[in-house]
Parts: C-alpha cells; sequence; structure tokens
C-alpha cells in the first residue's frame, strides 16, 4: 500500500474514531464528567477530526507533489493526534492531570505537519514547475 492511500486509511479511521468520540462524549458522558473534564474531552474530539482532514490531505498531497515533507507531515499529524488527542481522552477520563504534560508534544507534531506540508507543498509544486 503506497504512502498517499495509508495517510488516506488513516485519515479516514481517525474521523471514525473522532465522530466517535465526539457522540460518546456528547451522550454518555455528559452526566459522568464535571464541565471542564468533558470541554478536555471535547477538544480532543475537535482536533482529531481536524487532523484526520489532514491526514486526507496528506494522501492527495503525497500523490500530487511527491514530496519527503509531505510523507513527514502526515506522520506528525498522524503521531500528534495519538498524543494530542489520546493525552486529552485520558485526562479527561481518568483525572490524573499527568496526560495533560503529554499534549503540548501532540500540539507541536500539528505544528510540525501543517509546516512539513506546508513545504512539500511548495516544493512539490515548485519541482512541477520547473519540469514542464
Amino acid at each position: 500500500m503506497g504512502t498517499p492511500r495509508v495517510f488516506a486509511v488513516l485519515g479516514a479511521l481517525s474521523a471514525l474514531i473522532g465522530v466517535a468520540a465526539g457522540a460518546f462524549g456528547a451522550h454518555a458522558l455528559r452526566s459522568r464528567l464535571d464541565p471542564e473534564m468533558l470541554a478536555v474531552f471535547e477538544t480532543g474530539a475537535r482536533y482529531q477530526m481536524y487532523h484526520a482532514l489532514a491526514l486526507l490531505a496528506c494522501g492527495w498531497a503525497a500523490d500530487r507533489f511527491r514530496h519527503r515533507a509531505v510523507d513527514a507531515a502526515g506522520l506528525c499529524f498522524a503521531a500528534g493526534t495519538l498524543l494530542f488527542s489520546g493525552s486529552l481522552y485520558a485526562l479527561a477520563l481518568s483525572g490524573t492531570k499527568a496526560w495533560g504534560a503529554i499534549t503540548p508534544i501532540g500540539g507541536a507534531l500539528f505544528l510540525a505537519g501543517w509546516l512539513s506540508l506546508a513545504w512539500g507543498a511548495a516544493r512539490g509544486a515548485a519541482a512541477e514547475t520547473r519540469s514542464t
């Protein structure tokens, strides 16, 4: 399975989990978590959905621009989702504040992913322009 397809599959599965997490938070957790922890859980679901779409974009960009920075972006988005959203889910469900220390690492990976995607799109587009 090529890189574009891997990112498309990961993006679709991450979106599925993000929708499920959002529904779980809205229905099953509303009466079980205090409003602050529910907001933390919902932030995890929201950012998971944003970055599921980013993974889908990486699948498209990896095929179009064929630049290793696009591959790096997809890896950053996938790892960032695990660390950012995963730590927020764990924090909200367990109440263990230590999980919050992991969240900024995931956020930094998101930032690195967006920068890498921009770089790969710019460099890939430049390479296409030079070859035509």
